[in-house]
């Protein structure tokens, strides 16, 4: 990736609905080449694809927590149906497996702080093969960064960003 496709890629994380036109005149290029351009960075899988940014509390997962969890046993058969089980309640909105201590991490959202006792009561504590559940309430965010926020451009102006 050169640097004209790292300002295509920083151009449409922050505004995915550009349109082609208005996106080639905040890089520098004609929209003909841009467009190539953002098709071969599809191709590519760079560009995995485009969302809309929920408010989460708009959909009654604004109280999130950080949840560590700990297994009994660490082998696949047990992991594998964590995985399974965690990833399919609607209020696990992130999943992430740890080296070494805990074991996973996940983000969990929810209405409020009773909605929250009732998923980890409920349901995450009765996930079979649990050892431990610590649960770190959010505060506040201070600083949320998507990927491409870390890149090469990142903090770099794009050329003919307004």
């Amino acid at each position: 990736m050169d640097a004209t496709d790292w300002a295509i890629v920083e151009e449409l994380r922050r505004d995915g609905r550009l349109s082609n036109v208005e996106l080639a005149a905040r890089v520098g290029l004609t929209p003909a080449p841009c467009l190539r351009r953002v098709r071969r960075l599809e191709g590519d899988g760079v560009i995995a694809g485009y969302h809309a940014h929920i408010d989460p509390r708009a959909t009654g997962r604004g109280f999130e927590v950080m949840v560590s969890v700990e297994l009994e046993r660490k082998d696949r058969d047990s992991a594998t149906a964590f995985e399974r089980s965690a990833s399919a309640f609607p209020e696990v909105l992130e999943l992430r497996k740890m080296f070494g201590l805990p074991d996973y991490v996940m983000r969990v959202g929810t209405a409020d702080l009773d909605a929250y006792e009732r998923f980890a009561t409920d349901k995450l504590t009765a996930i079979p093969g649990i050892a431990k559940v610590d649960s770190h309430l959010t505060m506040k965010v201070v600083k949320h960064e998507r990927p491409s926020e870390t890149g090469p451009t990142a903090g770099v102006p794009v050329r003919g960003a307004r």
